[in-house]
């Protein structure tokens, strides 16, 4: 049950840091009848200089310093950049006091009545796990459009709130009760579907909420960069899907793998259709083919070795 007046603790994931971080740190000063916050940055020593830049301007925050970070991977890839997020993600839960917890990321800027937003869903809907929008506004360059449609576009307006299998880390809350019930999978590396899933098995229902809106805001990205993120990616999501396997459904998945791109531009292309934006989708289709092909050569290297 919420309290009468609950802390809501925001965890912030820095992920292009600088500048994003500032804006974002703008936007949670912009929000209206906002209730009693609690925000947290953890940031390691990669994205120090960045945040002693803004630290002095924003002392209601809590900036989190976790010293140097060795992730498995060379800091200079995306596997070993996604793992930073992820340890900063369970460092900021680790360290929240809130009667909620929210996760955003820095190129994920929340409307104005987010806050206020999340209170009342969760003293309303009674839920433990409250997921929003993940909108994407124009003017935006056709690559960025792409790669959010890709990752985020089930998540954008217009959609009907109700439950939902997937919830996203770039924009979702939850109940103390549900971080406690966690805690033991996220104590390292936050890693949002293993979470996500076991709350589900313990009887859960996801609630996606068209009303709790995130915008977002990634900086202009080239091809070049999106191509090993995308792979990278897609080979930590089959290394955490694989762990869930048995042997005969991970072989399933690695023989229907052909099938797993046409399967993606067809489901992306009929959810911008109910959504209106068909047109704009037709026109960035050769690059959503392109990140969808190296999403799923990761996704499927991942089922293959089972390496994180």
């Amino acid at each position: 049950k919420v309290p009468a007046d609950p802390l809501l603790s925001i965890v912030v994931t820095i992920v292009d840091g600088g500048p994003w971080l500032r804006a974002f740190l703008d936007t949670t000063r912009a929000f209206r009848d906002a209730p009693p916050l609690e925000l947290i940055v953890p940031y390691d020593d990669s994205v120090a200089a960045g945040v002693e830049a803004c630290r002095a301007d924003f002392p209601e925050v809590a900036f989190l310093p976790l010293g140097e970070i060795t992730p498995g991977r060379p800091i200079t890839t995306e596997a070993g950049q996604h793992e930073l997020f992820d340890r900063r993600r369970a460092a900021g839960l680790a360290a929240a006091t809130g009667d909620i917890i929210a996760i955003l990321e820095d190129r994920g800027h929340p409307d104005p009545d987010w806050a206020r937003t999340v209170i009342r869903l969760h003293a309303t809907t009674g839920r433990n796990v409250i997921g929003g929008a993940i909108d994407c506004k124009e003017p935006v360059s056709l690559l960025n459009w792409a790669f959010w449609v890709t990752d985020f576009g089930r998540y954008g307006l217009p959609f009907d709130s109700g439950p939902a299998e997937w919830v996203s880390d770039v924009n979702v809350t939850y109940s103390r009760q549900a971080l406690e019930a966690t805690r033991h999978l996220w104590r390292d590396r936050f890693h949002e579907p293993v979470v996500n899933w076991h709350l589900i098995s313990l009887g859960e229902e996801l609630l996606l909420s068209n009303e709790l809106v995130v915008n977002h805001v990634r900086p202009p990205v080239t091809l070049a960069r999106l191509l090993p993120e995308r792979f990278h990616w897609g080979r930590l999501f089959g290394n955490i899907r694989a762990r869930h396997f048995t042997p005969m459904q991970r072989l399933f998945y690695i023989a229907l793998s052909p099938l797993i791109p046409p399967s993606l531009w067809l489901r992306h292309g009929l959810t911008q259709a109910r959504k209106g934006k068909l047109g704009r989708y037709l026109l960035t289709l050769p690059f959503i083919v392109i990140l969808t092909t190296a999403w799923t050569l990761g996704e499927v290297w991942g089922y293959v070795t089972r390496r994180p």
